[in-house]
């Protein structure tokens, strides 16, 4: 048998120093920091080490885009305010990787996976990273993604990109990383740094960190700035972290949660925002009503076990289940959500783009259509269906697109979950993430298995959390946990209550074909 995880194991050994060992926690790396048995630099060597290692070499992810010329220097300068002035907080120091549609001021380009945006090297930083900065994390580089967020034609494969290629699943070489923060999901899995950002407009958070083992939260749409992101929709997009852990996702949280005048959705965030990392109380479960998506299961025998066990576990510590057995939202909600979004692509791309360098030459979606239909690294395995039904839209304007916003907003928020933790007395809902991961295929393209739980979050700007909730055939699945705006708190609290109680997640094996996975 041919099996990968030998090989990857003696590629580990060889990249790591006794300093650094791989797996850490945030806050296991912060306190190795601050007792002297590490320091910020050698951490981001060993990570760099690892990426070269692994991602480059051996099983070739392909999930880091660019790594950051400038993490080593940065690195060595929050080590001297260490000991000049002690740390900041737990992120002080600690290596980050960032999805590759987030700016940073570093000397990288964002490119969202495009070959159009090769030389979009903006020397800024988005909020989010600022503020990130500003806690004392070290940006690592950036991760592969697929190409524009996966929004330029229904027959993409996920994890894809003209600039980066294909992002693999450390679980099973052959098998996807879902996306569009497929990067972000596999560097983490694969322990290429403790923690990355995704972003997400649906499921792009929750599909990856479901596939590869990890736990994704999707907050509220507004809480944390979207200006600098490459954006799809004002409406849905949202920045979001993905880690080995829910206290990690708290962390990361709590630094980037803030409002930012340039977005305005984000008006009301320092009012909502908390520390998120305090808010992982043991005992939060005990007398919390919780509502079960029955209508979620169905698509998958050993996916349901997973989640008939992980209800017993919420039982157990103190939760009362309630089954939902229908959504009651009718399927109109899919239609209205992708004229949202094919109208707010445009118009949000054409204005971000406008905002890029000289070098950039291609400065409206009309000119990327144009660009790709040159290329034959942009077209060769898919085409830009939505780019071209987006080009199409009317504006923001348009009274077909102002109907379909405030019914999908409706349908999805007030007469959804709303209305479900209304009706049912509940204070937030559980259901199976999705399936596990499905084959790659560059001829048919993706493969969803089991559903998807992230529409309704998405389109309502509700936040949704997914953590891990065991191994189908040794590939990963997530647990979800979704609530009412502004209650990742809540959310966060449960999942980690979940976690701590299961303790599911496993280490990826890098086996090169899933028939060798045990």
């Amino acid at each position: 048998m041919k099996q990968l995880a030998i090989i990857g194991a003696l590629l580990l050994t060889g990249c790591m120093t006794p300093k650094a060992m791989p797996e850490r926690s945030i806050a296991e790396l912060s306190a190795d920091m601050a007792a002297g048995r590490t320091s910020s630099e050698e951490l981001v060597a060993t990570y760099l080490k690892r990426i070269d290692t692994i991602d480059r070499a051996g099983p070739t992810l392909r999930s880091v885009i660019a790594t950051n010329p400038e993490a080593l220097a940065q690195a060595r300068a929050l080590d001297a305010e260490r000991r000049a002035k002690g740390p900041r907080g737990p992120l002080h120091g600690v290596p980050i990787l960032v999805k590759d549609n987030i700016e940073t001021r570093d000397a990288m380009a964002t490119t969202a996976g495009s070959l159009a945006l090769a030389a979009n090297v903006t020397r800024r930083d988005a909020p989010l990273i600022a503020r990130l900065r500003a806690a004392g994390a070290v940006i690592l580089g950036k991760t592969n993604l697929s190409e524009w967020a996966n929004f330029r034609d229904g027959d993409s494969t996920s994890g894809w990109s003209a600039v980066g290629g294909l992002v693999k699943n450390p679980y099973a070489l052959d098998r996807n990383a879902c996306g569009s923060s497929s990067g972000s999901g596999a560097a983490v899995a694969a322990d290429l740094a403790p923690a990355a950002i995704g972003t997400e407009t649906d499921g792009s958070i929750a599909c990856p960190a479901n596939m590869t083992g990890l736990v994704g939260l999707k907050p509220t749409v507004g809480l944390i700035s979207r200006t600098f992101v490459v954006p799809i929709s004002a409406s849905q997009d949202t920045p979001g972290p993905m880690t080995r852990s829910v206290a990690d996702a708290a962390l990361l949280l709590t630094a980037m949660a803030g409002s930012d005048p340039a977005d305005a959705a984000t008006a009301g965030a320092d009012a909502r925002k908390r520390d998120y990392a305090a808010a992982l109380t043991p005992d939060v479960l005990k007398g919390r009503r919780i509502g079960v998506l029955r209508y979620r299961t169905g698509h998958d025998a050993r996916v349901d076990a997973l989640f008939e066990a992980a209800l017993a576990q919420l039982r157990e510590r103190g939760a009362e289940l309630v089954d939902i057995a229908e959504s009651g939202v009718p399927r109109t909600l899919g239609d209205h959500e992708l004229k949202i979004l094919l109208t707010e692509f445009k118009a949000g791309l054409n204005a971000y783009l406008a905002t890029t360098p000289p070098a950039v030459t291609t400065r409206t979606l009309a000119e990327i259509i144009a660009f790709n239909a040159a290329s034959e690294a942009e077209m060769k395995l898919f085409g830009q269906r939505l780019f071209v039904d987006a080009e199409a839209t009317k504006g923001l304007d348009d009274p077909d697109y102002l109907k379909a916003r405030t019914e999908a907003k409706r349908l999805a928020g007030a007469d959804g979950i709303d209305r479900l933790l209304g009706a049912n007395r509940v204070t937030m809902l559980v259901a199976p993430t999705m399936g596990p991961a499905w084959m790659t295929d560059l001829v048919n393209g993706d493969q969803y298995s089991g559903g998807s739980s992230s529409q309704l979050a998405a389109v309502a700007g509700y936040p949704h959390l997914t953590v891990p909730m065991g191994l189908v055939k040794g590939l990963p699945v997530g647990l979800s946990f979704i609530g009412p705006a502004w209650s990742e708190a809540e959310l966060l609290a449960a999942g980690h209550a979940y976690e701590q109680a299961s303790r599911k997640w496993r280490a990826p094996t890098f086996v090169e074909r899933s028939t060798e996975l045990p």
